[in-house]
């Protein structure tokens, strides 16, 4: 469980001040020191007060160049730190410019607390100008949200906004603030007990089910472990390293659990799902008992669901009661948080040893081999070779514990989860439930934000990129040693190869222009070069890396190159369109992409 941080007007003693006053007050109590925002009239009384916190240093706001990128900073901030993080916004279309952000947010769980300006509140209803209906908006898509009228109603409001994003399975609150409320006074004070019925965070019930899980666990043969996202969250990367290797149990990851375990260590079997490694897919089709740790079973992991592990028993260990049996219906279910949870199933987990189990997954690992498109001697450039060059350079310059990736949603997204190897829980921030393009530079400033020692990439494509390049001027207004690379293949790359294999190369609406990004870059003042052959890579990112701002590398790569391997479809996870063998051309071998 996370609690916020003492501060010094925690306990003191009720006062008079305005609504303003109170929203950075209650930000400063619970621990915020950064805020990502864009000012407007329905939330002026709030930065006019601003101004006091960034005089004393308790607060510092990161001025943005569009609202969405605001919402995405403060999500890779707190996906970072594991604190809540904090956007601002004003009404009409700065509010609404956060929806993508906090859908985002939601369908990650990830804990950030929205702050928008509202008209005053005798004008609601008006259409007055810049007035939108954002919490009948965001409703649908955060964990909850509240509209101020009252300036009585606004410390409690505040206090329940972050320890609902905070508590539990974690996630977007929004509080919307009538402008007479920010410019009404009342009393302040802070010391109130949050007591929400029928919000139950971190259910109690679990002991009876753990028994049972370990049961099966013990008694399996080829048991397998598919470890999520709540891994990260709940804290317990250690705690699943000691049960995989007391009981010998390989491991599958989400996309947003890549990292639980390193990916360098025997038992690890790297991503499953779409686009997952083929022998991890066909493990979870092999395995009698599938333990699932904080993860939801969405249809990027399971693909076709009637065929989905189906000669395996399911152990699912979850926070959230109504993840449990939503898409697969477990035969234990284990609904608490993994923080308890995991640390009370390690002494019930037997020593074991599954020789033969693991010698058919390195088989078929082996087997999956020579078709990695790296096994090939490649003259053109390849996204696979930029991932895993910038893997290289990076961790034989730093320590893994000290990189940070951030990317957008696409080819480069899912080359990133395979040719990166990420050595612990949290490494890589994506967009993995929404699939936003244009979050990868924003999140990689929240991160950088959160973490100036770091060394921070910034892994995006040309299309994603251009949705929210912008925040280049916020990277220099800042300051940021963000590292950028371009996976530049002229095209909106993952659905160019949907249209490819399923629309018979009809290529609409999928060609993407680009600017020239290295005058792009020195039109902000950031140093920038453009790769276009495989001996250049090294040197470039070497160049990024050891630069101390920012750096921006435009990888010109061969367009037409596909991500395998990939399941279609309504297919099931194990029906995988593979990488086409090799082929002839002019009496040479060439791999066909």
């Amino acid at each position: 469980m996370h609690f916020p941080p003492d501060h010094f007007r925690t306990t003191a003693p009720p006062r008079r001040i305005t609504g303003s006053e109170m929203i950075w007050d209650a930000c400063v109590t619970e621990g915020v020191s950064l805020l990502f925002g864009h000012p407007g009239g329905a939330i002026l009384p709030a930065y006019d007060a601003l101004a006091i916190y960034e005089a004393e240093g308790l607060l510092h706001h990161v001025l943005v160049r569009h609202e969405q990128c605001a919402a995405h900073m403060a999500d890779g901030y707190a996906r970072a730190t594991g604190e809540v993080g904090v956007c601002v916004a004003t009404s009409g279309p700065g509010a609404t410019n956060l929806v993508t952000g906090i859908a985002t947010a939601q369908m990650d769980s990830v804990p950030i607390v929205c702050i928008t300006g509202q008209v005053p509140s005798p004008m609601l209803g008006t259409d007055a100008f810049q007035e939108a209906d954002i919490v009948g908006v965001t409703q649908p898509v955060c964990k909850h949200n509240y509209l101020v009228t009252d300036v009585a109603d606004l410390p409690m409001v505040m206090k329940e906004a972050f320890y609902i994003a905070r508590e539990g399975r974690p996630g977007p609150v929004l509080v919307d603030v009538c402008k007479d409320v920010q410019i009404a006074e009342g009393e302040f004070r802070y010391d109130m007990e949050v007591k929400l019925p029928g919000f139950d965070p971190y259910p109690a019930s679990w002991q009876d089910a753990l028994a049972d899980a370990a049961d099966l666990i013990n008694a399996a043969e080829s048991p397998l472990i598919m470890a999520g996202h709540g891994i990260h969250l709940a804290g317990v990367s250690d705690v699943l390293l000691r049960i995989v290797e007391k009981a010998e149990i390989p491991v599958v990851t989400t996309l947003l659990g890549t990292g639980n375990i390193t990916e360098t260590h025997p038992l690890s079997l790297g991503m499953g799902g779409m686009h997952g490694e083929a022998y991890a897919n066909e493990a979870v089709q092999a395995c009698d008992v599938l333990i699932a740790l904080g993860m939801r079973f969405d249809d990027r992991i399971t693909g076709r669901l009637d065929r989905f592990a189906k000669q395996a028993s399911v152990v699912h260990f979850e926070l959230d009661k109504a993840e449990v049996g939503k898409n697969v219906q477990p035969d234990v279910a284990v609904v608490g948080d993994l923080a308890e949870t995991l640390p009370a199933l390690e002494p019930l987990i037997h020593p074991n040893t599954h020789a033969e189990w693991l010698a058919s997954l390195t088989d078929r690992k082996l087997s999956s081999a020579g078709k990695d498109i790296l096994t090939f001697e490649l003259d053109e450039l390849v996204p696979p070779f930029v991932m895993r060059q910038i893997w290289s350079e990076t961790t034989n310059l730093r320590d893994p514990g000290d990189v940070l990736v951030a990317t957008d949603v696409g080819q480069h997204q899912m080359w990133e989860s395979q040719y990166f190897v990420h050595e612990r829980a949290g490494q890589l921030l994506t967009s993995g439930g929404l699939g936003t393009m244009g979050y990868g530079l924003p999140a990689a400033m929240g991160a950088q934000m959160a973490w100036s020692d770091k060394l921070v990439w910034a892994i995006v494509g040309d299309g994603g990129f251009q949705m929210t390049m912008q925040e280049l001027a916020t990277i220099q207004q800042e300051k940021l040693p963000v590292k950028i690379a371009i996976i530049n293949n002229g095209f909106l790359g993952m659905v160019r190869q949907w249209q490819q294999l399923f629309h018979d190369k009809r290529y609409v609406g999928t060609p993407v222009l680009s600017p020239d990004y290295v005058m792009l870059a020195a039109a902000y003042g950031i140093p920038a070069c453009k790769v276009e052959e495989p001996g250049q890579v090294a040197e470039a990112v070497r160049a990024a890396n050891t630069t101390d701002g920012p750096y921006l590398i435009d990888f010109q790569v061969k367009e037409e190159v596909n991500v395998y391997p990939m399941v279609a479809p309504g297919a099931a996870v194990d029906e995988l369109i593979r990488r086409p063998h090799i082929v002839q051309d002019h009496g040479g071998v060439v791999p066909s992409f």
